[in-house]
């Protein structure tokens, strides 16, 4: 299928070419790592964030499994490690989207929607990425039911001193 074959919301600038500018963090052990993520993007402003890749490992999770619903929710996991992270993958708004594989000490793997509690085992090394051309925000679908993504051209603002 072309991508002209797609349909897409008015409000959607989905194929929208961007500059990129990249970032790179690394939390340390004990510490949140959404958080920690929600943090760095706040302080660094930046406003189309996204996740390139990471590894590390963690102690704990609380995932959101796929077969959640709007209105069934509580399909939840809390998971005690140790974890290695296999993916971590997802933007970085304020509402922040992520999804994470993680395996366990046997290699068997689970994923799912990040809710919290990723708590740091050893380390996480985070390369985040920032369409400096766009801006990443929310809005409720109602066919959804959840706030899904909406990318948009970022204003132009003057930088007068």
């Amino acid at each position: 299928m072309s991508p002209a074959s797609h349909s897409h919301s008015p409000k959607s600038s989905a194929g929208a070419g961007s500059a990129l500018q990249v970032h790179a963090i690394r939390v340390r052990p004990g510490q949140e790592l959404l958080g920690t993520l929600q943090a760095f993007v706040e302080v660094k402003r930046l406003r189309a964030p996204f996740i390139v890749t990471c590894v590390g490992s963690l102690t704990k999770a609380t995932l959101r499994l796929a077969n959640a619903t709007a209105t069934k929710t509580n399909e939840v996991v809390h998971l005690s490690g140790p974890f290695e992270i296999v993916s971590l993958v997802g933007t970085l708004n304020p509402d922040a989207h992520i999804h994470i594989s993680l395996s366990d000490f046997e290699g068997k793997t689970v994923g799912g929607h990040v809710l919290g509690d990723l708590e740091v085992f050893t380390t996480a090394e985070v390369v985040i990425g920032e369409a400096v051309d766009l801006e990443f925000t929310r809005e409720m679908d109602e066919q959804t039911g959840f706030p899904e993504l909406v990318v948009q051209p970022r204003p132009q603002t003057n930088q007068s001193a």
